[in-house]
């Protein structure tokens, strides 16, 4: 989420408040923001990230498993280091569809062994990506398409 004067883009909040659902991979950073976020409409289901204010990581688990329609989702902020992390992000949550991550701000939709790992990047400090981004996931029954 963003800090001081940076704000989520107008296309990132219109394409939120006409989501079903937000997962949020971390780093939120206050309680404000937290807030903000939820005030947009759709449920809100985070994980709290390195760079979070105290109050919003005792607020916000460090990971946790989303059941959306019959897809199971695995989240969490820090992937750890990057050699290994796709086999070691799906051995984190067995039986999970799919995991999220953040932490790198660097966007990533791959399947591996069965399993979508995804990242959304960051709408507000791309940091090491080409460019700010997110992700937007369609979930029907079983079927997970980013």
């Amino acid at each position: 989420m963003p800090r001081g004067s940076r704000r989520l883009p107008d296309r990132c909040v219109e394409l939120v408040r006409a989501a079903d659902l937000i997962l949020h991979a971390g780093d939120v950073s206050s309680v404000a923001a937290l807030e903000e976020l939820q005030a947009l409409g759709p449920p809100l289901v985070a994980v709290h990230g390195n760079a979070d204010e105290p109050e919003v990581r005792r607020l916000l688990p460090e990971s946790r498993v989303v059941d959306v329609e019959q897809v199971r989702i695995g989240m969490l902020h820090a992937p750890g280091p990057r050699a290994g992390r796709e086999g070691r992000l799906a051995a984190r949550f067995p039986g999970a569809d799919a995991v999220v991550y953040g932490h790198t701000h660097v966007p990533k939709a791959e399947r591996v062994g069965g399993v979508w790992i995804l990242n959304p990047g960051s709408p507000t400090e791309r940091r090491r990506a080409p460019s700010r981004s997110m992700l937007l996931v369609h979930v029907r029954g079983r079927r997970l398409e980013p």
